[in-house]
């Protein structure tokens, strides 16, 4: 594609551009800019919409019926369902399991990353707390051995791994994703506040899904909680599908924690965009009533049912001014790029991946989606 996308609002990284214009050449956004656009180029007009950067989603399990893993087809209809919703950037996030299954779902899934399907793998599990597990076989929950990290890590293809620091070697372990190159997320954990600071100065730079299977921030324990959100090294996952967080509290850390240190994820299993049912993250059977789905016959919640649109909606509100669209996007797109180094996503500004959502200007519902410079079906 080369032409030029004009567009009644577009959001630029630090102001919305209204009207504002996109030019497009082949796969790379070549120069971004307010008003009319330049002449002597294609134009497309786009007309009375909100034009915002394909959203990064840095935690999903899977979406439209299926879930990443061993299968690859089903990889790829996972990564598909969520791409007509917006994500044009991906990581794959794998549950805990057998070392000998996770491995073979890093193989698995190791030639769409290398192909740009997904941006990478992550490990959520299965050096976890048992008593933080969350949506995770217990049974299966271990503490970091070297030779296993060794392994499933050091796959190029892994860019994230999620782990409880407390578990016996866990220091050790962050110290050693960190130098195989993957980012340490401290994340269903239920590490006290100076193992929580102590994983931070051993590298760890993000927190998986704050708040949700984590220790829990009481008067006279701070846990995890409280050294995460004061260190302004670590990035703090939300998962802000109404559900996982009460909206006031979402609403308490917009207006306190710096710009840039929140992002949003969906953390979604099979069932997004798609209906409810029975399903299985990893071996667990998972019951998806009205949308929410929890582990079968109890009450704990397994994963989301969102898309990435649903959370940009969520963060900008009803009604949103332009304040409103910036930190959406930030925290949807710009914000969970930077946190996993993945360069050229996330922002409508030249030399960026010509990444792109058409937003209906009231409801901020999807109309189109632009990847890497060619339109894709919107569902």
């Amino acid at each position: 594609m080369d032409l030029v996308l004009a567009a009644a609002a577009v959001v630029a990284p630090d102001r919305v551009l209204r009207p504002g214009w996109v030019r497009i050449e082949g796969a790379t956004i070549a120069a971004v800019g307010e008003g009319l656009p330049p002449q002597g180029t294609a134009v497309e007009d786009l007309g009375d919409v909100v034009l915002v950067p394909g959203f990064v989603d840095v935690h999903c399990h899977g979406g439209g019926g299926h879930a990443f893993g061993e299968d690859v087809d089903a990889s790829l209809a996972a990564a598909r369902a969520h791409a007509a919703h917006g994500t044009t950037t991906i990581v794959a996030s794998l549950v805990t399991g057998p070392r000998e299954r996770i491995r073979r779902e890093i193989g698995a899934l190791t030639p769409l990353v290398q192909d740009g399907v997904l941006a990478g793998i992550h490990l959520e599990g299965p050096w976890l707390s048992h008593h933080q597990c969350g949506a995770h076989d217990p049974q299966q929950l271990r503490a970091p051995a070297h030779d296993e990290v060794d392994e499933l890590v050091g796959s190029d293809a892994v860019v994230m791994v999620t782990i409880a620091p407390e578990l016996e070697r866990g220091l050790d372990a962050v110290r050693q994703i960190t130098a195989l190159g993957a980012v340490a997320a401290v994340g269903h954990t239920d590490a006290d506040h100076a193992t929580a600071r102590a994983a931070i100065d051993a590298g760890a730079t993000q927190a998986t899904h704050l708040f949700n299977a984590m220790r829990p921030l009481r008067h006279r324990d701070p846990g995890p909680v409280v050294a995460l959100l004061e260190d302004e090294r670590v990035v703090l996952e939300l998962i802000r599908d109404g559900v996982h967080l009460d909206p006031a509290l979402c609403t308490w850390l917009d207006a306190t924690v710096a710009p840039g240190r929140l992002i949003a994820v969906t953390d979604a299993m099979a069932a997004a965009a798609a209906d409810d049912g029975r399903y299985l993250l990893g071996d667990l059977e998972v019951d998806v009533e009205d949308g929410v789905a929890r582990i079968a016959g109890t009450p704990t919640i397994a994963g989301s049912t969102a898309t990435a649109d649903q959370l940009l909606r969520s963060i900008a509100g009803p009604d949103p001014d332009d304040g409103a669209l910036l930190r959406a996007v930030l925290q949807t797109a710009a914000g969970p790029a930077r946190a996993l180094r993945i360069d050229g996503r996330g922002a409508l500004s030249a030399g960026a991946r010509a990444d792109a959502v058409v937003l209906e200007p009231g409801t901020l519902e999807v109309r189109r989606v632009l990847r890497a410079g060619e339109w894709i079906a919107a569902s």
